[in-house]
Order: structure tokens, then C-alpha cells, then sequence
């Protein structure tokens, strides 16, 4: 038998294109030859659809673009993820379709619920397993969760002694997601004795990334074709009589870390750009660390005709960081423009003076510079359509390290959940994958400031992002008590920047989605409430 993995890329809600797209593949499967065709899970709605799924009308198009894409199909059989409704209930189902019909429905029998997954929200779980013949091989099918966990379902699965097990899902990626699904599927494969095929979700989803990465398994769980992250395709799988798989269009290994980062944030943030209509984006360019790197990723996701870069200096700024704003953009080959804030500043502290008379400059006339760029840069994106990018890193939108309505205001975070220290290895990959310096070395040596008054420094107020980092990680990522994270010398510093992270989440509330690569990121992840006065004992 030959079978197709679709690792296609649809877009939340666009059942008409995501119904061509599906269409148009079934066809090239059939072309290549192919008896069976997966596509992921919820391929015709995208995942996830949330509240769309409460939209009596989306569940009724729903069915009606699967019916239509079933007429169109002949000559092969294909398994497609979408939703299935009666008048009380949705479940997440696959449908079998051969010969022109929906042959048969399975109903997703484990509904995730933590983390980003909220499925009991909107499905009731299925009942009974599904097995189907096919070329004289019996296919178990199974969606996502059902495969992550023993139970029932499994034993049901086993009974009807499947020839070969099939999972449609639609994983999100977090760094090294790919081993985790490896040995996480495994005891589950071993436990149903049967070749098993993966067959993943990719693209970008708002805070999600599905990053693909199907695979096939032997009956033992041994990975023996494994299918590329991050990218859309087709991949013909041929068995064998005695069940064993093979792929001719996909090369096997892992990326590193840094290369799944990479990957991540360019697929996230092209998607978001292209899913949501905008066509160009617009960065303030401090000639700091986060801007260029946010910068660079944009000139590849985009193109560099699509990418401005602004600077916007103030009194504070020194000529060298201007400089290396400048130089930057003219490395990515990107538009740049230069807009002095200095006289809206002197503006906004005369008009303010009769009410700031008798006090010390300090905080308030600091975040004013931010909020007169963030201001402009807005006012930029009305005028022009540009889609502004933030450029705050985890790190700081942890503890609070940024400015409501000012360097928070844009429309995609695209670093937001990478932590500081990670940004600096992902300038150097940049610049080492470009074979010369984009980002300039000066802006990898400088140590990190905000420029908002005379020689202020991002450690003065947070430590060494070497030290901050784990401390974040440890309570954020892991939920681990102060007493189990760090020596006691240190304890008053992580006890002041656990009271940041907490003080902070109002702000986080504010600020825009951005592209998930951590285990646990802000957001679908971490859902604390703002008013909040727990304090560990």
C-alpha cells in the first residue's frame, strides 16, 4: 500500500480554502499513485478554532465543504480532521472517505485540557474505536491525544486488531517537542504491537506554532522515517507486505535548539503577517540586541521589501547605538527612517511641568520617551498598514521591564517568549547563517540598555541576564518553590524578581500575541489572575 502524510498549512476558519487546499492535495496523492491520504487534525477548520466552534452556522459549513471535498474524491481514500456536530454535541472527528462519500466518522475519544489545549470546553469525547480495510491492511485510526495515553480507547483499538495505526494530529511545538512526541508515543505503540504513522499539523496560529514532523514507527515504536519540521508537503510513504515503511522525500535528523527557535519564529510570524492580510511590517530600531534580531527575522519571513525599520532617538541616546541602527538596516537591506522625538519630549515635559513642579525626574519621564515612539510608530501603521513588531523579550515582559502604550505597543510580539540570553544566541546563528555580520558585533557586545535617562544599564535593575534568566525558567516554566531553585545568598534577588513576575501580569494581559517556544509561555499557558495576593510561605 502507499500512503500520503499531507503536512499541510490551513488557516483557522477559511473552510473555502482550506476545502481547496485539502482538495488539491487528495489530487497530487492520487497522481503520485497513493491508496490512502492523511491530512492533520481539524485540517478543514485549522486548530484550533475556539469559539467559532459555538457558531451554529460554522458547524453547518463545516459539514457542508467536507461533503463537497468527498464528491470531488476518486481513486483514493482519504482520512481528514474536521469537526462533526448533531444538534447537543461537537466532536473532533476524522473522516474515513472513499469512493466519492464519508464512509465512515471516528470521534476523538481523549479531550486535552491543559496547557493551550481547552478541548472539553467545546467536544464530547467519542465512544467507540474505528478500524477500516483497506487493500487488505485493517487501519486503526486515532487523533492526537488518544495516542499520548493508555485507557479504554486503546483497548478498544488493540481488540479490533488493526494491521496499522494511524494518528492525525495537531501538536503545537515547544523546543525539542519532536523527541518528547518520540518517547512519549512510544510505550503506547509497544502496547498495540502495530506500524504506526504520524501525521502533524504546520504553520502558524496566532501564540501557536505546529511545526509538522510526522513520522512512521515500526511495531516496536523504533522511528523509521521521519518527515521535516516546519515545513508544508507531501510525503509518499510506501509499505511494504510485511508492514515495514519507506519515504522518499524526506531526509531524516533533528535540528538543534537554536535552529528549532529559528524555524519557529520566522514560520509564526510569516504566517501571522500572511493569515491576517497585512503585507508589511515596521520595527523601532534602537540599535539594541532585540530590535535587530527581530529586524533580521523579519527581512527573512518577509522579505526585506516589506521590512522599515524606524529609529526614533532621543537626548539620551548616544550616537553609536544610532549608528548601529542605521548600519543594521542598511546589512538587511531594509527601508529605514529616522524621526527625533526630542522635540515631543521637551513638548510633553513643558506641558507637564505645572503638575511635575516639586518633584524628581524618575519613572514617569523615563516611559514617556517610550510611549512618544510608541505613539509614532502607531500613527505610522494607521497611515501606511504597516503591522508594527514589538521587540521585548521574555525576560523583560516577566518582571515588567517594559512600558504600557509604549514599547508594548504594536501587533506581534515576535520575540516574546524567547528569554534575553536566548536572543544573543540567536543573533550570532543569524549572523553565522548569513556568513557575515547583519547584526553588528557592536550591538552584541554593548551591554543592554534601555536609553531612557544618563547610563542606565538592564542589569542595574534585573541583575545579569545569566542570573535572571534561570530564576524566570524555574518559576514561570517548572512552578518550583523559591526553597528548591537557588542557594540562600541568592534568595533575597529571586524572592524580589518573583514579586515582578506577579506584580506584572496586568501588563501582560495588554500586550500583544506572540510566537510560543518555551514548555510554558505567557498566555493559553499561564493563566494567573491579576488581582492576586498569594504569597508563598
Amino acid at each position: 500500500m502507499r500512503l500520503a502524510i499531507a503536512q499541510i498549512n490551513p488557516t483557522v476558519g477559511d473552510l473555502s480554502a482550506n476545502a481547496v487546499l485539502i482538495s488539491s492535495t487528495i489530487k497530487k496523492a492520487a497522481i503520485a499513485g497513493c491508496d490512502l491520504i492523511l491530512f492533520p487534525e481539524l485540517a478543514l477548520t485549522g486548530y484550533p478554532p475556539e469559539d467559532l466552534l459555538l457558531k451554529l452556522a460554522f458547524l453547518r459549513d463545516t459539514k457542508k465543504f467536507l461533503t463537497q471535498i468527498a464528491r470531488s474524491t476518486t481513486g483514493i481514500t482519504a482520512v481528514i480532521g474536521y469537526v462533526d456536530s448533531d444538534q447537543k454535541n461537537c466532536f473532533n472527528a476524522a473522516a474515513w472517505i472513499e469512493k466519492g462519500r464519508v464512509a465512515a466518522t471516528y470521534h476523538k475519544r481523549c479531550l486535552p485540557n491543559y496547557g493551550v489545549f481547552d478541548e472539553k470546553r467545546y467536544f464530547k469525547p467519542g465512544a467507540t474505536s474505528l478500524t477500516r480495510s483497506l487493500k487488505g491492511t485493517r487501519v486503526g485510526i486515532t487523533i492526537c491525544e488518544d495516542i499520548w495515553a493508555f485507557g479504554p480507547h486503546l483497548q478498544d483499538l488493540k481488540k479490533d486488531k488493526p494491521d496499522l495505526v494511524i494518528n492525525i494530529s495537531a501538536s503545537p511545538f515547544h523546543v525539542n517537542k519532536l523527541r518528547q512526541r518520540h518517547a512519549a508515543l512510544k510505550p503506547q505503540i509497544q502496547f498495540l504491537k502495530k506500524p504506526f504513522v504520524y501525521c502533524n499539523l504546520v504553520g502558524g496560529q496566532d501564540e501557536l506554532v505546529f511545526d509538522g514532523g510526522s513520522f512512521c514507527t515500526d511495531a516496536k515504536g523504533h522511528v523509521t522515517v521521519q518527515c521535516p519540521q516546519f515545513r508544508d508537503d507531501l510525503y509518499i510513504v510506501d509499505v511494504a507486505a510485511n508492514r515495514t515503511m519507506t519515504v522518499t522525500n524526506a531526509k531524516p535528523g533533528f535540528l538543534s535548539s537554536i535552529e528549532q527557535i529559528h524555524e519557529a519564529l520566522l514560520l509564526g510570524l510569516k504566517d501571522y503577517v500572511r493569515k491576517n492580510r497585512f503585507s508589511k511590517v515596521a520595527i523601532g530600531l534602537s540599535g539594541g540586541i532585540d530590535s535587530a534580531v527581530v529586524a533580521a527575522l523579519a527581512k527573512e519571513a518577509l522579505g526585506a521589501e516589506n521590512v522599515t525599520g524606524i529609529t526614533l532617538p532621543s537626548r539620551y541616546n548616544k550616537s553609536e547605538t544610532v549608528q548601529d541602527a542605521a548600519l543594521l538596516a542598511k546589512n538587511l537591506g531594509i527601508r529605514f527612517e529616522s524621526i527625533a522625538i526630542e522635540p515631543l519630549y521637551t513638548a510633553f515635559l513643558t506641558a507637564l511641568q505645572p503638575v511635575f513642579k516639586n518633584t524628581s525626574s524618575g519613572l514617569a519621564e523615563e516611559n514617556l520617551q517610550a510611549r512618544i515612539r510608541g505613539t509614532i510608530l502607531m500613527a505610522l501603521s494607521n497611515k501606511f498598514g504597516w503591522l508594527i513588531l514589538t521587540t521585548g523579550n521574555k525576560s523583560e515582559t516577566s518582571t515588567g521591564y517594559c512600558t504600557l502604550y509604549g514599547d508594548m505597543a504594536g501587533g506581534f510580539a515576535v520575540i516574546k517568549d524567547v528569554f534575553k540570553t536566548t536572543v544573543y544566541e540567536l543573533a550570532k546563528y543569524l549572523n553565522t547563517q548569513a556568513g557575515q555580520d547583519i547584526i553588528p558585533q557592536t550591538v552584541i557586545d554593548r551591554p543592554p540598555t534601555a536609553e531612557l535617562r544618563e547610563n542606565q544599564k538592564d542589569e542595574d535593575s534585573l541583575g545579569p541576564y545569566s542570573m535572571l534568566d534561570p530564576v524566570i525558567m524555574d518559576y514561570v516554566e517548572k512552578n518550583l518553590p523559591t526553597s528548591s531553585t537557588i542557594s540562600p545568598q541568592n534568595l533575597a534577588y529571586v524572592k524580589r524578581i518573583r514579586s515582578l513576575i506577579d506584580m506584572s501580569e496586568y501588563k501582560r494581559r495588554q500586550s500583544p500575541p506572540g510566537v510560543k517556544i518555551t514548555p510554558r509561555a505567557f498566555g493559553r499557558d499561564h493563566r494567573m489572575p491579576i488581582t492576586n495576593r498569594y504569597q508563598e510561605i
